[in-house]
């Protein structure tokens, strides 16, 4: 078989760079759903957005057997939960957000009146105790610049107010793609791009093809569940990212040996229907793609899990991209891992047949 031939352009990376740098924090994802849905419908036939803002894009909505590639589009946010009277804003977590590397950060306070700049501070090394080394929910603020409570309220902000790092995209050594929120925009981009490749491919599918990019998936996998009720499909492949456990301090004999640049991520785990894990690790190899492996326990902690115990059970499978320092600002991924994830959702899906049957006993 012909290796399958896909590189990502200079309008591609322009997409993923406006996409990356857009806030889309959990519970807020409408702006980047636009973005999504703008770079794809040219590839697809139609799309629907459910109450909540997950939204899918549809290729053959007709078929009767129904296929979904998943991602979720949320990033981790800050909310504001206590002004004090001295004007510092004290905050609580939107997902899985990192105390730790808070403290002189640069963010946006999305307010009522528009976007307000303010930094997370910090005291000197010169002024801090032992005891107040460490970074911490309860000790790290946000400053607006402001003197009061009142003046903050007047710039738009309230407790409810969400904020986000200013961090923005990055190309490290031509070969990484870096930002905050790779988990898991970068899988948006990617399912987007299998869109992209089997239009330009002129592929035809005997399935109807839901392309899903759900929402609150760092609070609970919220989006992907309702996704999974009103599709009601056939078998699900999602992607997500895992770690690259070749940085310093993660222990491979822990959490696996997976590292960037070698390929796409198969997981094994309860979630993780044999049948489909096979289907996608056949495609692999006979299409030359480069893959790991990986094994969960328990759970995937992704989207796999709404999708797997969903509507009776729906044969799922998990891909996932190598990425290092999640939940950190400067998440990076390899361009080829991104290439080769996009190139593996595809063979899978070219080599899904609605007549083979996906259950262990027939």
């Amino acid at each position: 078989m012909a290796k399958i031939k896909y590189k990502i352009d200079k309008k591609a990376e322009l997409f993923l760079e406006t996409y990356l740098n857009n806030a889309s924090p959990t519970g807020y994802e409408v702006s980047g759903q636009k973005l999504w849905l703008d770079y794809i419908q040219p590839y697809i036939d139609t799309y629907k957005v459910d109450n909540y803002g997950t939204a899918t894009a549809i290729i053959n909505p007709d078929a009767e057997y129904k296929v979904v590639i998943e991602a979720h589009a949320d990033e981790i946010s800050w909310y504001v939960n206590y002004i004090s009277d001295k004007g510092f804003i004290y905050v609580i977590r939107n997902g899985g957000s990192d105390h730790l590397i808070a403290p002189a950060k640069r963010v946006n306070l999305h307010g009522d009146k528009g976007i307000i700049d303010g930094v997370f501070g910090w005291p000197a090394i010169h002024l801090r105790k032992e005891k107040e080394e460490k970074p911490s929910v309860k000790n790290i603020t946000v400053d607006v610049g402001a003197s009061n409570k009142e003046e903050v309220e007047e710039m738009g902000i309230h407790v409810g107010t969400v904020i986000t790092y200013k961090d923005e995209f990055f190309i490290l050594n031509d070969k990484y793609y870096g930002g905050r929120a790779l988990d898991n925009r970068m899988g948006g981009f990617m399912i987007a791009e299998v869109a992209k490749l089997l239009h330009s491919n002129k592929k035809k599918l005997p399935f109807g093809l839901y392309i899903v990019n759900a929402v609150q998936e760092e609070v609970g996998l919220r989006g992907a569940e309702m996704a999974v009720e009103w599709i009601q499909p056939d078998m699900a492949i999602v992607t997500d990212v895992c770690h690259d456990t070749s940085t310093p301090m993660i222990e491979a004999k822990i959490h696996g040996d997976t590292k960037c640049g070698d390929g796409p991520v198969i997981s094994y785990a309860p979630a993780v229907q044999n049948n489909v894990r096979e289907l996608i690790i056949q495609s692999a190899q006979a299409n030359e793609i480069p893959f790991q492996r990986a094994a969960s326990s328990r759970v995937t902690g992704t989207d796999t899990d709404a999708f797997a115990y969903g509507n009776g059970g729906v044969p799922s499978a998990l891909i996932s991209l190598p990425l290092r320092y999640m939940h950190t600002t400067v998440e990076m991924v390899a361009k080829e891992d991104v290439e080769n994830t996009i190139k593996l959702i595809y063979a899978g899906l070219l080599s899904t047949n609605p007549k083979k049957s996906l259950k262990y006993i027939d």
